[in-house]
């Protein structure tokens, strides 16, 4: 296999963060656990909610760590090195401040941009040689707000465009568990054109 074997969605666990931005990666394996019938349960061995989804023809596992966002490689680690999963076939999802709410990008590899969650994974890891699929939520402005920003919950029209971006994104799946990550960006980060209406006078 040279696809994603391996889709991790941070966020922090416990009621009270369900719904900040933070949590994006959570969401987004929530809504792929719905569309393709699986359930995610906690296994206290992988410190984390674990399943598995039939994708494909391809089983692909899910998790969600279940520490918080600054110790999600405990969890990663543990299921990669269980399953034997190499970095490369590792996608994790997460919350994005450079990016607009609705904002998406898929890379591989790169720094950790000050997200604790992947830097904490890269480390467990030995490298930062997975993908990352990037949820954008915004940035509130000022690098000293951005702790209550992203703990907070986001406005109705910015989760409404983060939900547009989850769909969109979650479109991408057949290609990311086939390895073809050339057609997932580019169907990713190709935006439809608008046609523009030209009024008669």
């Amino acid at each position: 296999m040279n696809g994603i074997q391996l889709i991790v969605g941070l966020g922090n666990p416990g009621a009270q963060y369900e719904a900040t931005r933070h949590n994006a990666g959570f969401w987004w394996v929530d809504q792929l656990a719905r569309q393709h019938g699986a359930s995610l349960k906690l296994d206290s061995k992988f410190h984390g909610l674990l399943g598995r989804a039939r994708i494909q023809g391809q089983d692909c596992w899910l998790l969600e760590p279940n520490t918080f966002m600054n110790a999600s490689g405990r969890a990663v680690a543990a299921v990669a090195n269980f399953y034997r999963i190499p970095p490369q076939a590792i996608l994790v999802v997460h919350d994005e401040l450079d990016l607009p709410p609705g904002g998406i990008k898929l890379k591989k590899g790169g720094g950790h941009g000050g997200h604790n969650g992947l830097k904490d994974i890269a480390a467990a890891l030995g490298t930062p040689d997975f993908w990352r699929l990037r949820l954008g939520i915004g940035h509130p402005g000022d690098r000293d707000a951005v702790v209550h920003f992203v703990l907070h919950t986001p406005s109705r029209d910015e989760m409404r465009s983060i939900e547009i971006a989850m769909d969109e994104s979650l479109n991408a799946l057949p290609q990311l568990i086939d390895g073809a990550f050339e057609a997932a960006m580019l169907k990713l980060h190709t935006k439809p054109k608008t046609v523009a209406k030209v009024e008669k006078s």
